[in-house]
């Protein structure tokens, strides 16, 4: 795939669709047959209201979603506050290597679970005549402007939809169009207490989820939702019928009934009372009725090809800022639907670099599409889920998968979309004091445990400690303040959100306990990992996790280095740093792996997906193969020994870490780990878990469905073509052998940098570095050093 086809699209090419265009244009998924099943179908999104689209020629439908519409109220009290009093004989027992004890008494320091995210509803379009004779189908997604199609003929007459959903609309759009009259109803439905009424050319829908849902995690017919009108979030779904010529009738079961046009525009809009975490959303709610009407009432004045105007600029103001190239595929390859091509690839492992440039920009797509909304970042599914009980809720799982959504957003230009994450920390934060108080008897700072939802839950859930006692969530999580500052340079970002990431440090340092000399925690999981003592003992909980101190360490030094940039807390800086030094050091392990638990025992499960002790290497800096070479090695047997075959974001996860080992054929073949194709015999629409891979649509497979695999696969492409720290930029660090030569554009560095290369048999040839702020860096490639310095705005190029 050529980079300079993305410069070329333009918003008039955009008004103009054909046939070809869906083979033709560089980052198209294309089919050729209609969805059945949610893997199969594409997703669109604003960044707080999606669809997920199947393109079906006698019923088509849409699954709807709205990112604030979780069950749930705001939790005013502490589910157990006295969980805190626990704390002195668990660790009275785990150091007395009573680990069994240990771990029956930490079960009574842990609390209720998380609410669930919700499916809004479903549109259903029945074109009817079932008798039709359909040909010629095509379906894509253009992920460069954000737009959805399906096209075909009806008894050898043309029919084309066109989706969108636009962020400064706040609307989802669909472009019916038929050479002959259509004929067609629309109805909706929705799993949750709902009410449907019509009115001319619209139809109104009014809901509200659950105020609280009770789960057995795994048992789905374990579950309970509690409904009442009066408590809950709320919801209202306006979708109004604009015809060209012909009717739109409403019909008595709240359907609406379109007849004789050839053309027609469907406008949806919605709106729940959610006010913010801390906001009943009943009582303190948004006024979700009002605001849905008025919505509407801006978008239904605008014609169909405005709103795709503006819509296009929008998304291509933020998907155009990066453009990459690895290779050319064969035209007889590109040409195929792209399940093909992700098949023929597993199958075959012949190079596609088109089907690998689409699978980073669509993590790019996803990612602008799904975070958008202040203090609500993409969850577990991004923004796209279909059930009343999702799996793992579909909540915020803070032990990786939260965060592993984000890795990409600085690197890959995207850095807005970080905003929602960023924000979220102010509510978890806050919730995170009360939780370090009760749970851990910590009075300074806060923390968070592996699980979150939209009111910031931050305590431990009941169930097994493998999982759910573990504080360390806080600190993982504040570390992306430090991240988005190296990437921007933003001065005042840094000095509104210091304090986060100083309360994430100081809970760190008060939970830190001394033995033999060294700090460490007490009690310790290594996040949902088991180990089998000497004594053959199978067990979670044990002191002194290698996993916990790698993310400390992180947090501290960030710390220390945020306030040093604004001049503060100088005594804090020193006890910090103190700490630091006297953490408890990496161990290398008697196979020569980087030690997890704090003694040498074995792991009950060797090729376990969490690797969370190699925080340090990545995402966290402290581990490299130049400055700690011992270390690296160490972690590069303990990837070997976990092997190659993991769920989906495990494998995104190892792609970034063999990367940063500069491991180029691990971390290649990892890549194409996560490519695998999964097929319909693996999900049938179930929640089959056969291990990662992508699924027909491109959507990673968990599995089933979680969105974090195609977040940290995006990321490590990244990361292999370029690697920085606040002085130093490494260009093509882990570039694989397939692509010999290729280019990118707009690619980030920390340090406030924006790069543009080329490169040619592994080498580099020609390069731009521009600057977001005064400073200097060191670029390191073929082999040699280059320091710059340059000014706000300025840029280099330098070919070789």
């Amino acid at each position: 795939m050529n980079s300079k086809y993305i410069s070329l699209l333009s918003i008039a090419a955009a008004l103009c669709y054909s046939n070809a265009e869906a083979d033709e244009s560089p980052l198209t998924l294309h089919y050729d047959r209609p969805a059945t099943f949610f893997e199969e179908a594409l997703v669109i999104g604003n960044g707080r209201i999606g669809a997920t689209i199947y393109g079906g020629t006698q019923q088509d439908y849409m699954e709807l979603n709205d990112i604030t519409l979780w069950t749930g109220e705001p939790r005013l009290k502490v589910f157990n506050p006295e969980a805190h009093t626990y704390l002195a004989s668990v660790r009275e027992a785990l150091f007395a290597e009573d680990y069994k004890r240990g771990e029956e008494l930490m079960v009574n320091m842990q609390g209720n679970r998380t609410e669930q995210y919700q499916p809004l509803g479903k549109l259903i379009i029945d074109w009817g005549d079932d008798e039709a004779e359909v040909t010629d189908y095509r379906r894509w997604l253009d992920i460069s402007n954000a737009t959805a199609h399906n096209s075909y003929l009806r008894n050898g007459r043309r029919v084309e939809t066109d989706y969108f959903a636009s962020f400064p609309d706040s609307v989802i759009a669909v472009r019916l169009r038929s050479e002959d009259s259509m004929h067609l109803r629309l109805r909706y439905q929705c799993k949750l207490p709902y009410s449907v009424t019509t009115n001319g050319n619209q139809m109104t829908i009014d809901g509200y989820a659950a105020y609280h849902s009770v789960i057995t995690r795994y048992a789905v017919n374990g579950q309970t939702h509690f409904y009442s009108p009066d408590r809950g979030i709320h919801f209202r779904t306006l979708i109004r019928v604009i015809p060209r010529g012909g009717s739109v009738s409403d019909e008595a079961d709240g359907s609406l009934v379109l007849d004789g046009c050839r053309e027609a525009l469907l406008l949806i809009v919605n709106a729940t009372s959610f006010n913010g975490y801390d906001k009943d959303p009943v009582k303190e709610g948004r006024p979700y009725r009002e605001l849905a009407a008025a919505q509407m009432q801006r978008v239904e004045k605008k014609a169909y090809e405005k709103l795709l105007r503006t819509h296009v600029k929008d998304f291509r103001s933020l998907m155009g800022r990066v453009q990459l190239d690895l290779g050319e595929t064969l035209p007889e390859v590109a040409a195929l639907p792209t399940d093909q091509q992700l098949l023929r690839l597993t199958l075959q492992g012949e190079p596609n670099p088109d089907l690998e440039e689409l699978y980073f920009q669509f993590g790019r797509y996803l990612l602008i599409s799904s975070s958008r909304t202040h203090a609500v970042p993409a969850n577990l599914q991004g923004l796209w889920n279909r059930h009343l009980l999702p799996p793992w809720s579909s909540n915020y799982t803070v032990n990786i998968n939260l965060e592993e959504n984000y890795w990409g957003a600085e690197v890959t230009n995207l850095s807005e979309m970080h905003q929602p994450l960023l924000t979220f920390t102010e509510a978890l934060a806050k919730k995170g004091a009360e939780t370090a108080r009760a749970y851990c008897g910590v009075e300074r700072g806060w923390c968070l445990n592996h699980n979150s939802d939209i009111w910031a839950m931050t305590n431990p859930v009941d169930g097994s400690i493998q999982y759910a006692n573990w504080p360390l969530g806080g600190a993982w999580v504040s570390t992306h303040i430090w991240e988005h500052f190296l990437f921007t340079q933003d001065n005042a970002f840094l000095a509104k959100y210091y304090p986060i990431l100083r309360g994430a440090a100081e809970f760190c340092l008060d939970w830190l306990v001394e033995k033999d000399g060294h700090l460490l925690t007490a009690p310790s999981t290594s996040p949902e990992n088991t180990y089998i003592t000497d004594k053959d003992y199978v067990g979670a909980g044990f002191y002194g996790g290698a996993a916990d101190i790698a993310i400390i360490r992180e947090c501290l030094a960030n710390a220390v280095e945020a306030a040093r940039v604004l001049g503060k807390d100088a005594t804090l800086q020193q006890r910090m740093q103190q700490a630091i030094d006297r953490l408890m050091p990496y161990r290398i392990g008697k196979n020569g792996n980087l030690q997890e638990w704090y003694h040498d025992w074995r792991d009950n499960e060797p090729t376990h997906r969490h690797q969370s002790h190699l925080f340090g290497l990545y995402p966290g800096h402290h581990i490299t193969p130049d400055k700690t070479p011992d270390l690296a090695r160490a972690a590069a047997r303990t990837l070997e020994i976990r092997g190659m075959e993991t769920t989906g974001w495990s494998a995104g996860w190892r792609v970034n870490l063999y990367a940063r080992l500069r491991d180029r054929n691990h971390a290649y073949g990892m890549l194409q780990k996560l490519l695998r194709y999964i097929s319909p015999d693996d999900y049938k629409g179930t929640d089959a878990r056969r291990g990662g891979g992508t699924y027909p649509n491109l959507l990673d497979a968990h599995s089933p469905f979680q969105i974090d695999g195609n977040f940290g696969g995006s990321a490590g492409i990244a990361e292999m073509l370029i690697q920085s720290s606040p002085t130093d930029i490494h260009l093509l660090p882990c570039l694989p052998e397939r692509w010999k030569e290729g280019s990118f554009k707009g690619l980030c560095a920390r340090g406030g940098y924006v790069i543009d290369l080329e490169w040619k048999d592994g080498q580099v040839t020609a390069l731009c570095i521009r600057a977001r702020q005064d400073g200097k860096t060191t670029l390191h490639f073929n082999g040699q050093e280059q320091t710059v310095s340059l000014k706000h705005g300025q840029k280099k190029t330098i070919r070789i």
